[in-house]
C-alpha cells in the first residue's frame, strides 16, 4: 500500500507497510506535534508522546526509538509542508498572474508560522540534531530552487544560474528575518514583516530590470 504524503519523507526506524500501521504512526507524530506545540521539546519523550497517541512504547519504538528520531520526524514533517505549499506556488504561478508575487509569498508562509506552534516550538529550542540541521540545509535549496521557478513564470526573473542564486539569496534572508519575527510573537512582527517584503520587493526588483 502507498504511504501517506505526511510519512513519505519522514525518516523512521522501520517503515510501515500496512494501513494500519501507517495512521498507528500518524497517530504518534500528530501526539507528539500536539505536546511540542503546547509544552515544547520536553515533553517528546518515548513514554509521554506513545501515552497521549494511545499506542504502547514497545509498539512506539518500532519506528521512533527515542526522543532525538522524535525531533527529526517532526522536523522533516514540517519541512515537507512548507516544500509542498512552495510546490502549489510554482504550479499556480505558472497559471496566474500576481500583482505582487513578494507580498504573496511572505503573506502565505507568514501564516504557516502562525498556525503550526509545534514548528515554531522546535525550531527555536537548542534541541535540534545533527539530522534536522542537515534536512535544513536540503530544504532551504529546495525552497530556492522553488522560488526560482515562481518568479522565472512569473516573469519577474530569467532562468539563469545568476538568477538562481539570487534567489536562494533572497531565501535565505527572508527565512532569517521570518524567523526572528516569530521568535517572540506567535502572531509574527507585523513590522518586521513588512519590512522583509520592502527588501525582497527592492533586491529582486533590481535584479529583474
Amino acid at each position: 500500500m502507498a504511504e501517506s504524503d505526511e510519512l513519505a519523507g519522514v525518516r523512521l526506524r522501520r517503515r510501515p507497510r500496512q494501513a494500519r500501521s501507517q495512521e498507528k504512526v500518524a497517530r504518534v507524530l500528530a501526539a507528539a506535534e500536539r505536546l511540542l506545540g503546547e509544552e515544547g521539546v520536553s515533553a517528546l519523550t518515548t513514554t509521554r508522546v506513545a501515552a497521549e497517541a494511545g499506542v504502547s512504547v514497545g509498539a512506539l519504538y518500532q519506528y521512533l526509538p527515542d526522543r532525538d528520531a522524535i525531533v527529526e520526524a517532526l522536523a522533516e514533517q514540517y519541512l515537507g509542508r512548507l516544500e509542498a505549499a512552495m510546490s502549489t506556488f510554482a504550479q499556480r504561478a505558472a497559471e496566474e498572474v500576481w500583482d505582487d508575487p513578494v507580498g504573496v509569498l511572505v503573506d502565505a508562509f507568514a501564516e504557516l508560522y502562525r498556525s503550526q506552534p509545534g514548528f515554531r516550538a522546535l525550531w527555536f529550542s537548542r534541541d535540534l540534531t545533527d539530522g534536522t540541521r542537515d534536512a535544513d540545509r536540503r530544504h532551504k535549496h529546495t525552497m530556492s530552487a522553488g522560488l526560482h521557478t515562481v518568479l522565472v513564470a512569473q516573469h519577474l526573473l530569467p532562468p539563469t544560474p545568476e538568477a538562481a542564486t539570487a534567489c536562494r539569496t533572497a531565501f535565505l534572508a527572508a527565512d532569517a528575518v521570518t524567523q526572528e519575527a516569530f521568535r517572540g510573537d506567535g502572531e509574527g512582527d507585523a513590522a518586521l514583516l513588512a519590512q522583509l517584503k520592502v527588501l525582497l520587493r527592492a533586491y529582486l526588483g533590481r535584479l529583474g530590470e
